[in-house]
């Protein structure tokens, strides 16, 4: 604490620096379509309490998650199927900036098309 106790203003300055990029790299992204539809983590789930010894790990799991969080869109989580032991995969409708009613219709819709959401996982 003591060694860095100089640096909190330039740890802000440069993380706000590195959220308008964020922002500036989904504005771009958003002139050639409406919404996006990503995995909401580079994984499947993990059984609970698997990976709590390790925080990195954990913390990888959000990372998909993370940009769209910093940039302040709003997304919607929703579950597309299960891996092989039957743990959930989820996949992420991320929209423009206050568009939220478009990301919910998108959702509806997906639930509309398919079955997933009915589905629960083993516990």
């Amino acid at each position: 604490y003591a060694l860095s106790a100089g640096y909190y203003d330039e740890y802000y300055l440069k993380a706000q620096q590195m959220r308008t990029l964020i922002r500036m790299d989904f504005q771009k992204v958003f002139e050639s379509c409406d919404a996006l539809v990503t995995p909401v983590a580079p994984t499947t789930a993990f059984r609970l309490g698997e990976k709590t010894a390790d925080p990195l790990t954990m913390y990888l799991s959000d990372i998909f998650t993370i940009s769209v969080n910093l940039a302040g869109l709003p997304a919607l989580a929703l579950p597309c199927g299960f891996d092989a032991a039957g743990l959930p995969i989820g996949l992420q409708v991320i929209g423009r900036p206050f568009e939220e009613a478009a990301v919910l219709r998108i959702g509806h819709a997906y639930e509309q098309a398919t079955t997933w959401h009915t589905r629960g996982a083993p516990l």
